[in-house]
């Protein structure tokens, strides 16, 4: 009898993995927390957290920062650019254990759905216009009409979707908002003779590339920035240089990945779902009559497109967050309704399939959120950044930034959120610089290679959810990645060192 062969765990069974071993360090690692300062923009006070729960006002002057050590020109508070409680210096005092028990794993998933439900109706509203869109057959035209215009050519979709990709991460922090984009894009790889592990990497490699080398990101760049108390343009140079040759580091590795793909099959890295991938995508539209690119088809995915171009506009520009977004693509998804011509019932029958499709994907991003909370929650998120402080201390410049960067990729997987390290980790780890001679934007630089670098395979960032958009397991998307990040950190490192040196 033969042995059957074991599959790689889900994106679910992964994140509950990871979610059980967080609430063990929970009764292993020492809880502890900083005093967090916050602006009160209704009282024009600041208000200080303490460890123990109580609560003091402080005045809103420059001289109330100074006094705390926090290197922050107050305007930034005024005026919204740090939002969230900062961690005040040299206050971090150990607390009572709060360890995360079995109660606690089970209720995290759902408290993280809670948390993350912004996310989950935009991921569920985007189903919802691609199921109408897939049914009005403008998805088999569209995606022939482009397999003849790029044949031949083939790379230069791996070319344009990663750059475009990266300008978004590098400037306004594209990130989550490229989910919308993966039901869309995977099938016209695959038409061009790619696998879907190609479209991922453009995709998910063009915007960690962009958020990692960030140059005017207002979450990552222009947060870290000022509450580490320099201007966002210190460094810039470096970074701008680093996002340039990081972005043709990435695109090279991926089209020689491709080209292999195209010349041999059986070399992608999931040849044996190749038949499951191509039902689900192409909707085997190579074995069936192509529908006509009809007008109306046309202007179905010109519409579809330009709602992206308005997203991008919305989110850079106008302070656009999920609900204006999903608000967005409820338009166009009514929009595309009338313009298909089905009928009222068939429309909302092919709306919710569409949804429904992509539940999984929702539900991931929700768990992946529980483990964040379970780390808030046992509070040892701060013990582990006042661990990592305390490393660095009195260490040669060279050895000090390579240090940094190995913290930060720590900390990246404990706390994803780029400004929410931001905000915790700059106070603390900035004024780390000044003690071994260094300019404190070699530390903004650190943080941003460091978060970057573990956003490559991160359980708690978006690569999972990612991942379950094309059902592509983990274990797949480490193997094709390890090697690219291997040569990136490398880079990152020699760029920190490029940088402490002037």
């Amino acid at each position: 009898m033969s042995k059957k062969k074991r599959g790689f765990p889900t994106a679910f069974t992964v994140l509950f993995i990871v979610l059980i071993l967080a609430a063990i360090l929970t009764y292993i690692v020492p809880a502890g927390s900083y005093s967090k300062l916050k602006y009160d923009t209704d009282k024009k006070v600041f208000t200080v957290t303490k460890p123990d729960g109580s609560v003091d006002e402080m005045p809103s002057k420059q001289g109330t920062l100074d006094k705390l050590g926090i290197k922050v020109d107050l305007q930034k508070f005024e005026d919204g650019s740090i939002s969230k409680p900062v961690a005040i210096p040299g206050t971090y005092e150990k607390v009572a254990q709060n360890p995360q028990g079995p109660i606690d794993v089970l209720q995290a998933p759902l408290k993280g759905v809670y948390d993350t439900v912004d996310i989950i109706l935009f991921v569920f509203i985007i189903g919802g216009c691609i199921g109408v869109l897939n049914n009005s057959g403008a998805f088999d035209a569209g995606i022939a009409s482009l397999s003849r215009a790029t044949k031949g050519k083939e790379f230069l979709l791996i070319v344009i979707i990663t750059v475009l990709i990266a300008l978004g991460g590098t400037t306004f922090g594209l990130a989550e908002e490229t989910i919308a984009l993966y039901p869309i894009l995977v099938p016209v790889f695959m038409a061009a003779g790619y696998d879907a592990i190609v479209c991922i990497a453009a995709l998910y490699m063009g915007s960690s590339i962009g958020t990692m080398f960030a140059t005017v990101s207002p979450f990552s760049s222009v947060i870290g920035s000022n509450a580490a108390g320099i201007t966002f343009t210190e460094g810039l140079t470096m970074r701008t240089i680093g996002l340039v040759i990081a972005t043709i580091i990435t695109i090279i590795y991926i089209v020689n990945y491709g080209k292999k793909i195209k010349k041999d099959p059986t070399k992608s890295l999931i040849y044996d779902q190749k038949e499951e991938l191509e039902e689900r995508f192409l909707q085997d539209h190579t074995n069936k009559e192509i529908p006509e690119f009809t007008f109306r088809r046309k202007l179905m995915l010109l519409i579809f497109g330009g709602a992206f171009a308005v997203m991008i506009w919305g989110v850079s520009s106008q302070e656009w967050w999920f609900t204006e977004m999903t608000a967005l693509f409820l338009a166009v998804g009514i929009i595309l309704g009338v313009l298909s011509g089905l009928g009222e019932k068939e429309f909302v029958n092919k709306f919710v399939a569409g949804a429904a499709d992509l539940v999984s994907v929702a539900l991931v991003v929700g768990v992946a959120r529980a483990i964040n909370l379970i780390m808030e929650n046992g509070l040892i998120s701060d013990s582990i950044l006042n661990a990592a402080s305390g490393s660095v201390q009195g260490m040669n410049k060279s050895i000090f930034v390579i240090v940094m960067l190995l913290i930060f990729i720590i900390l990246g997987f404990f706390i994803p959120s780029s400004s929410g390290l931001a905000v915790l980790s700059m106070p603390i780890m900035a004024p780390l610089a000044d003690a071994v001679g260094l300019n404190r934007d070699v530390i903004v630089s650190a943080y941003q290679y460091g978060q970057g670098l573990i956003a490559f395979i991160t359980p708690t960032g978006l690569i999972l959810a990612t991942l379950a958009m094309v059902d592509v397991t983990y274990d797949k998307w480490l193997k094709f990645i390890m090697p690219l990040m291997g040569y990136i950190a490398v880079f990152s490192a020699v760029m920190l060192l490029i940088q402490a040196a002037f």
